[in-house]
C-alpha cells in the first residue's frame, strides 16, 4: 500500500521571528561584534501589566497592556503606543527593537520601546477609552518618563490619548516637577506641547523618501500611480502629499473595506469622507474591490501602511509595482522581502521610510525641554534633512555591501550601535 503523503503547511512566523531572522542576516553580513550581537539579540525590560478599569455598565474589566524596552545605549528608549486587540508580547518585541535601529539609522539620540494594551478601542466608549489609558499609564507607574522612557501615539492612538497619558503622570509627580516633565510623552496637542507637523510626520518622511528614490532612478512623480494600504495618520497623509506632487490614487484599502478607481481618487476628497465615516468603505466615487484586488491593482507606487505581515507569499505574487514605500512597521514578512528582491522591486524599508514620526518625536521633546516652540517651515526642514541624510547612508551601503535596502539598513543601524558599545565598554 502506498502511504499518503501529507501535506505539510509552512508554520506562519510571528513578527519578532521575522525582526529575528533581518538582525542575524545583517549581522552575518557586517561582521557584527559577538559581544554587541549578544547584546543587542535581547530586550532589556519587558513590563506586562494587568489593571482593572470600570467601564460604562458598572462592571469592572480586567485589561492587559505592555511596554517593552528594548536597548538605551544611545539615549532614553523611545517608542508608541498601540491599542489593538492582537496587540501581544512578540508584536511589542518586535516593535521595539525596529525603534532602536530607526532612531539610530536617522542618527537621533534615542533607544528603542514600545508599548500596547490588548483591547479593541471602536467598542469602547470615550469615557472608557480615557479610563483605560490612564489606569494603564498609573501601572506603568516609573517604568516611564521624560529623561527615562517617552511614549508616543501608534495604532488606535493619537493626540487626545497622549494628553491624558501627560496628565495622569504628571499628577503623580511632585508639584516642582510637574513643569519639567511635559516631555514625558510626545505627539501632544500642539496646545499642550506638541510640535507643529508631528501629525503629518511619518507621512511626510514616506513621501520625502519617495522623493529621494524618484529623484536617483529618475522617475517622475507628476502622473504617477499609486496605492495605499491603511488611511489612518500615515496613510491618509502620504495620499495628501502625494496628491501634491501630481501623482494619482488608484486603490485604497483599510479595515472597513478596499475601494478602487483606475480614473483616480481624490485624496482630499476621501480624507474628508473617511473623517465622517471612519472607514474607506461605501465611498461613492470608487468601487469596492477585495482584499486581494488591492494587490493586484497595477501602481507605480505600492504604500503598506496599515499592520504587520501584509506582503507575504500568498499576496506579493500579485504586486505589479516599481517601489514598496513601507509607511507600516514590518508590513513585508520574510518570504515576501525575498520574492520582492528576486522580483526587481524596489523597497524602501520600514525603519527607514517610516522613521519621519521618531524623528519629530525628537523635535518635540527638543522643544519641551528647551521651553522653545518651532514653527512648522523649520520642522519640515530639520526632517527633511534627517531624512535624505538616512536614505542616502542605506542607499550607498546598500551598493558598498551589495545586499537588498533593509539589510543595508540593518547594518546602517548596527554599525553606529557596534562603535558606542565599542566606545563606552561594559560595565563592570
Amino acid at each position: 500500500m502506498k502511504k499518503k503523503k501529507k501535506k505539510m503547511r509552512k508554520k506562519k512566523m510571528n513578527v519578532y521571528e521575522n525582526v529575528c531572522q533581518q538582525f542575524n542576516k545583517a549581522a552575518d553580513l557586517m561582521h557584527l561584534d559577538p559581544d554587541v550581537r549578544n547584546i543587542l539579540s535581547k530586550t532589556t525590560n519587558e513590563i506586562v501589566v494587568n489593571f482593572p478599569v470600570r467601564m460604562d455598565d458598572g462592571k469592572i474589566d480586567m485589561f492587559t497592556g505592555y511596554r517593552v524596552q528594548h536597548n538605551s545605549v544611545l539615549g532614553p528608549y523611545k517608542g508608541g503606543l498601540r491599542y489593538h486587540p492582537l496587540v501581544d508580547i512578540n508584536e511589542v518585541r518586535a516593535l521595539a527593537t525596529w525603534m532602536t535601529w530607526k532612531s539610530a539609522i536617522v542618527n537621533i539620540p534615542y533607544g528603542g520601546a514600545k508599548g500596547g494594551i490588548q483591547f479593541d478601542p471602536t467598542k469602547c466608549s470615550f469615557g472608557e477609552i480615557q479610563r483605560i489609558t490612564r489606569r494603564f499609564t498609573f501601572a506603568l507607574g516609573c517604568n516611564i518618563g521624560p529623561e527615562y522612557d517617552i511614549p508616543a501615539p501608534d495604532v488606535n492612538t493619537n493626540a487626545q490619548i497622549m494628553a491624558w497619558i501627560l496628565d495622569t503622570y504628571l499628577s503623580t509627580q511632585p508639584p516642582h516637577e510637574r513643569q519639567r516633565s511635559t516631555h514625558v510623552v510626545t505627539g501632544k496637542p500642539v496646545e499642550a506641547g506638541g510640535s507643529l507637523g508631528r501629525d503629518k510626520a511619518t507621512g511626510q518622511g514616506v513621501v520625502f523618501c519617495i522623493e529621494q528614490w524618484a529623484k536617483d532612478t529618475k522617475f517622475k512623480l507628476k502622473g504617477a500611480t499609486y496605492t495605499v494600504q491603511g488611511f489612518g495618520n500615515v496613510g491618509s497623509w502620504a495620499a495628501y502629499l502625494m496628491k501634491r506632487h501630481g501623482s494619482k490614487l488608484l486603490a485604497v484599502e483599510d479595515v472597513s473595506g478596499a475601494i478602487r478607481n483606475q480614473n483616480g481618487i481624490d485624496a482630499d476628497d476621501l480624507i474628508a469622507y473617511v473623517q465622517k465615516t471612519k472607514g474607506v468603505k461605501n465611498y461613492p466615487k470608487a468601487e469596492p474591490i477585495s482584499h486581494l484586488d488591492l494587490f493586484k491593482t497595477k501602481a507605480d507606487i505600492f504604500i503598506p501602511a496599515a499592520l504587520e505581515n501584509q506582503i507575504t507569499a500568498e499576496t506579493v505574487r500579485f504586486l505589479r509595482v516599481k517601489v514598496v514605500a513601507e509607511g507600516a512597521n514590518g508590513p513585508t514578512d520574510i518570504d515576501g522581502d525575498v520574492s520582492l528582491w528576486r522580483r526587481n522591486i524596489d523597497v524602501i524599508p520600514d525603519i527607514l521610510c517610516n522613521a519621519g514620526g521618531v524623528v519629530v518625536s525628537y523635535f518635540e521633546w527638543l522643544q519641551n525641554k528647551r521651553s522653545e516652540f518651532w514653527d512648522l517651515g523649520e520642522v519640515d526642514t530639520k526632517l527633511h534633512r534627517k531624512m535624505i541624510d538616512a536614505y542616502q547612508r542605506v542607499r550607498d551601503t546598500a551598493k558598498a555591501s551589495k545586499t537588498d535596502w533593509r539589510t543595508a539598513a540593518y547594518i546602517v543601524a548596527l554599525r553606529r550601535l557596534e562603535t558606542v558599545y565599542r566606545e563606552r565598554g561594559i560595565f563592570p
